[in-house]
């Protein structure tokens, strides 16, 4: 026969086992995976981690540096939501991708800036200057648009937010140009005579774009930076909550403060 102290730890060992199995299936459940480029949209996620956690959302953060692999990875559905890019890049995206993501909300905006090591302004700029721009249609596009805005050049149609250097009708100084990827720009600004930027790059490498851009976007830029995901998932309680999260007076304060103007909040 067996002994009290046997049944005891027999009951022990399966109430133990339930409250394990419980606890497994539930922060599951309630986990939410985004996918993120490191400055500001990470930092601005870590920031409401704590907002979410009292929500009962456990909210991982993947930092990416390339703008395909969030995209990829949360149609493919290995992550679940990303935040890094703005409507006109996922606009392109979805076309060349075959991809169907969709706007959750707007955050922020970063102003898109133009960097020079060589020179103080643009006037500087020699004839034949040699000009560096993102290689992805949506910011290529952007920092032409930039470009004619400052009058270094001129569009056919200054609007167009898929314009690309074939569109350019005149460039009197003859800037010379060469597509890069978007990560890659910062690492070559010692080599060219201008670098055109996004600002999340600008950061992560040291730069203020409101103190070292030659030229920079406005506070009315259309270019807004949102939390991405897919039809399927749009609507998940969690992802509505991280968009709660990120649009709150909270967050609009941190970007604020944090930021000084490198990014604006969008709401």
């Amino acid at each position: 026969m067996k002994s009290p102290f046997a049944f005891a730890a027999l009951a022990l060992s399966l109430l133990l086992a339930a409250c394990s199995g419980k606890g497994d299936a539930g922060p599951q459940a309630q986990r939410l995976s985004v996918a993120a480029t490191a400055v500001p949209h990470a930092e601005i996620l870590k920031f409401v981690q704590p907002m979410l956690a009292k929500q009962g959302v456990t909210l991982e953060i993947r930092v990416f540096n390339d703008y395909i692999q969030p995209n990829e990875q949360v149609a493919q559905k290995q992550i679940d939501v990303n935040y890094f890019q703005t409507a006109p890049y996922l606009g392109a995206f979805n076309r060349d991708h075959k991809t169907d993501l969709i706007e959750v909300i707007g955050v922020h905006i970063e102003p898109f800036g133009g960097y020079s090591q060589r020179f103080k302004s643009l006037t500087d700029l020699p004839v034949g200057a040699d000009v560096v721009i993102p290689s992805d249609p949506s910011n290529n596009s952007r920092a032409l648009i930039l470009l004619h805005k400052a009058g270094l050049i001129t569009l056919r149609d200054p609007t167009d937010a898929l314009a690309t250097l074939k569109d350019i009708t005149a460039n009197p100084k003859q800037l010379k140009f060469r597509e890069l990827e978007a990560a890659m720009l910062p690492r070559v600004l010692d080599q060219v005579d201008l670098a055109l930027i996004n600002t999340n790059y600008a950061l992560d490498a040291g730069l203020d774009p409101t103190r070292d851009a030659l030229v920079i976007e406005d506070s009315k830029s259309p270019y807004v930076n949102f939390l991405v995901a897919r039809p399927d998932n749009k609507d998940d309680p969690r992802v509505r909550k991280l968009a709660s999260a990120l649009t709150s007076p909270e967050v609009r304060e941190f970007i604020r403060s944090k930021y000084k103007g490198a990014v604006l909040p969008a709401f």
